[in-house]
């Protein structure tokens, strides 16, 4: 699958699912992508994957036809530009309270906005073999571009943030969401109306919206509500989980 494809079907409202990647090995990546997930998500904000890293799980995922994101630490140009020249097909974006900080993100990622420093040397540019311009193009008509809500205080900037032009994507961070609107639980009925207000303005604004899910049955519950972008886990809970299951199925074929 290519980027641009990837966009598209983002675009699209497709039901995709991802998941977190926070291992920072580059055979992470080529197993997820072997799996036949849609795509990942290297998680740079909450674990410990650095430039070198990336790099590696950025040609790991190309090598398996991977789409792979990288979520930021903070909205920082000089960091998103450098996760984009690594290779990775777009950028999450943490804590989007405002419009403001969806413009941000565009101004970081996109030459066509005249702020992203540009080299075509990079693995995004194929090492300098493409035209510059022809890059440049291709770049801002591929990268996949995701504001992160996951503040009481951006639900009610969330219209203003999904109608901003360029913006591929909102995704719901529950666990954070939860935590800043002081809910009980994920079973909380004021989680469950903010998710369904940010998925509502979604719709209102043609725009994409995305869930985190701890388990992916989950998903068929959040899809009625026309969230069809899903995080499902990271690698380490599938793993976690898949190998739980191993465990307890050996087990219990245990004879007394």
């Amino acid at each position: 699958m290519t980027a641009a494809s990837f966009r598209a079907r983002v675009r699209a409202g497709e039901v995709l699912a991802g998941t977190f990647i926070k291992t920072p090995a580059h055979h992470q990546a080529e197993l997820l992508g072997l799996a036949g997930l849609d795509f990942a998500v290297a998680d740079a904000e909450h674990a410990p994957i650095d430039l070198a890293a990336m790099d590696r799980l950025a040609a790991a995922a190309r090598g398996v036809g991977l789409p792979l994101l990288t979520r930021v630490p903070a909205l920082d140009p000089v960091a998103i530009a450098a996760q984009l020249d690594l290779g990775a097909a777009g950028i999450v974006a943490p804590h989007v309270r405002g419009p403001q900080d969806a413009e941000a993100l565009l101004r970081a990622a996109e030459y066509g906005r005249g702020q992203r420093g540009f080299s075509p040397s990079p693995r995004a540019g194929r090492f300098g073999t493409e035209d510059a311009a022809t890059y440049r193009a291709r770049a801002d008509a591929e990268r996949v571009l995701v504001a992160q809500i996951e503040d009481a205080e951006a639900l009610g900037a969330v219209d203003a943030i999904a109608a901003v032009e360029g913006l591929d994507a909102l995704l719901i961070g529950p666990a954070d969401l939860a935590l800043s609107l002081g809910c009980a639980g994920p079973d909380d009925p004021a989680l469950r109306e903010a998710i369904a207000h940010v998925a509502a303005a979604g719709r209102r604004h043609g725009r994409t919206v995305g869930i985190f899910i701890g388990r992916p049955e989950a998903a068929a519950a959040f899809a009625a509500l026309g969230i069809s972008l899903f995080i499902c886990g990271s690698d380490q809970s599938l793993l976690l989980a898949e190998a739980g299951r191993a465990a307890r199925m050996v087990r219990a074929s245990r004879t007394e």
